[in-house]
């Protein structure tokens, strides 16, 4: 029989926990295990507001000159999640030479529908206000979320009214992107979720797809086809649609057997053979970024 070395039993094992449940600790806590130590530049707890959850990790790619910025907002059903457990996150952006800001905003039941959204548009509007302290371009920003986190990211770009209550503009962003992100989901079906968004008074406009128009920023979203938690046909392919409709520059990513935890796992060190996400997601962000980075001389 052939042997199999450590280091890939190590990462199915990972894949497996993964499936099982990305917001579960043990996994996470051994992909932040997996993070070189001096990879980037690392300031925590960073205030964008006076709340304890308001607070954002900055990640930046040392060596790389004013490199362009991601905001990353986690999933978690609006219930549960920390900043500190998406280390691997801000891992992989620094390791292709972006600047990770991820943020921690307030969860059900201290906040439901629509406090979230200000919470994330008060941190991506903070990160257009400051990122340049931490080296970052700010005129380089995309805003970027997994699971409930690419809804928040999802409403943060399309809908301009979160940004305008925090003096800014989704056309102040480069780009945005959504991973396995729920757009278009009334009626509610989940038990845990009504109460989020107050269903059966759910305000229709806390939809995604209902804010689609020609002004959108340049979008990619990603999905694995064998997720079973967020339906990618209905979610990503018909937000897809909807903004290809509406003119609007959209790359739409698939991966063929991969599930909803493993779409964000699969940016962690041991992970990243399983699908290119980093790769895309990278690519997408320097494309969109108008060049190459600038490295400091």
């Amino acid at each position: 029989m052939r042997s199999v070395p450590v280091a890939s039993l190590l990462a199915m094992l990972l894949a497996g926990l993964l499936i099982l449940g990305l917001a579960a600790c043990s996994p996470l806590t051994v992909l932040n295990g997996a993070v070189p130590d001096n990879a980037s530049r690392i300031v925590t707890d960073v205030a964008y507001g006076d709340d304890p959850r308001q607070r954002v990790d900055i990640y930046a790619p040392p060596g790389v000159r004013s490199p362009p910025v991601v905001v990353f907002f986690y999933g978690g059903s609006w219930r549960n999640g920390s900043r500190a457990d998406y280390k691997f996150v801000g891992d992989a952006l620094a390791s292709r030479g972006i600047l990770a800001v991820i943020a921690d905003y307030r969860l059900y039941p201290d906040a439901a529908y629509p406090d979230f959204l200000d919470d994330c548009a008060r941190a991506v509007a903070w990160t257009l206000r400051h990122v340049a302290d931490y080296g970052g371009d700010p005129a380089r920003v995309f805003v970027a979320g997994h699971s409930a986190g690419g809804y928040n990211a999802a409403m943060i770009a399309l809908d301009p009214r979160w940004l305008q209550r925090q003096g800014a503009s989704p056309s102040m962003l480069r780009g945005w992107i959504g991973m396995a992100g729920p757009y278009d989901f009334l009626p509610i079906v989940a038990a845990s979720l009504k109460p989020v968004f107050h269903f059966p008074g759910t305000p229709p406009d806390s939809q995604p797809i209902t804010h689609v128009t020609a002004h959108a920023p340049p979008t990619l979203l990603m999905a694995g086809m064998a997720d079973t938690t967020v339906d990618p046909h209905r979610n990503t392919e018909g937000l897809a649609a909807a903004l290809q409709a509406a003119h609007v520059p959209v790359t739409l990513v698939r991966y063929d057997g991969l599930g909803h935890a493993l779409l964000a796992g699969a940016l962690a060190r041991p992970l990243r053979w399983r699908a290119p996400v980093l790769d895309d997601l990278a690519g997408f962000v320097l494309d969109a970024s108008g060049g190459p980075l600038r490295a400091d001389p």
